[in-house]
């Protein structure tokens, strides 16, 4: 069997449906699904312009311009006279309290954190709707920029009750390692993603084009009892995050 076999008939599905959507979107929008799905991996190299032709019955600058397309989103890497091939992105599950940093190393790759701000605010409506307490509450402000292999991938925003935390300065890479010195057990998430365009300082920390997207995570994290402990607002690179949720 082709090695391409699965793939190929991926795309030939998508290019042979009847609407209105170019072809080297069709194209760029299915492959970019079995990155998604699990069929195509982070390393993976994929056929060269003339083989994607010849498999496909398509012409080149319909690949090529496919190909630029999932360039422009960070979802593969083409080096001249070596290649195209997948990119990495995290995929994050959303539906469990696993930490970012376990979460991360789990993939076999390095988290890192860059503390920004570490404060006591009184919380606005939405954190304390999210935490269930009045409004103008007393809460810690936790700002962070994470990393994956040195590489920055997040701008992260957590509100935590001032009852949970002693000392902010003892929390390191990990705000759950943290929460796990102190006895405090994430058991439960609720989860809202919306995707929206980078704004200029998303763009400029993040060290990416214009054209790669945000997605927005805002997260609920609950002890074993319910009580929130947590409220989250995170901003993600779309072209390194993939989020998963298993129920």
């Amino acid at each position: 069997m082709d090695t391409y076999s699965a793939l190929v008939e991926r795309l030939q599905h998508r290019l042979q449906q009847r609407d209105h959507t170019p072809l080297y979107v069709k194209f760029s929008d299915a492959l970019q699904q079995a990155v998604q799905n699990g069929d195509l991996r982070e390393g993976d190299f994929l056929p060269s312009e003339r083989e994607f032709c010849r498999l496909l019955g398509i012409s080149r600058i319909t690949v090529r311009n496919a190909l630029k397309l999932l360039e422009s989103r960070n979802v593969v890497v083409r080096t001249r006279g070596y290649g195209t091939y997948i990119n990495f992105q995290m995929e994050y599950q959303i539906g469990s309290a696993a930490s970012f940093s376990c979460q991360v190393t789990g993939k076999g790759k390095n988290p890192g954190t860059m503390w920004l701000e570490k404060k006591v605010v009184p919380c606005n409506e939405e954190v304390a709707e999210q935490l269930a307490l009045p409004p103008d509450t007393p809460v810690y402000c936790l700002l962070r920029h994470r990393f994956i292999e040195d590489e920055p991938v997040s701008i992260v925003t957590s509100y935590v009750p001032t009852t949970l935390i002693g000392d902010p300065e003892e929390i390191g890479v990990s705000l759950y390692a943290y929460f796990k010195a102190q006895n405090i057990s994430p058991q439960h998430t609720r989860n809202w993603v919306t995707a929206k365009a980078s704004d200029e300082h998303f763009i400029s920390v993040m060290n990416i084009k214009a054209s790669v997207p945000m997605l927005v995570l805002k997260q609920q994290v609950c002890d074993r009892a319910g009580v929130p402990i947590e409220f989250s607002i995170n901003h993600c690179r779309a072209d390194r995050y993939v989020f998963v949720s298993e129920q």
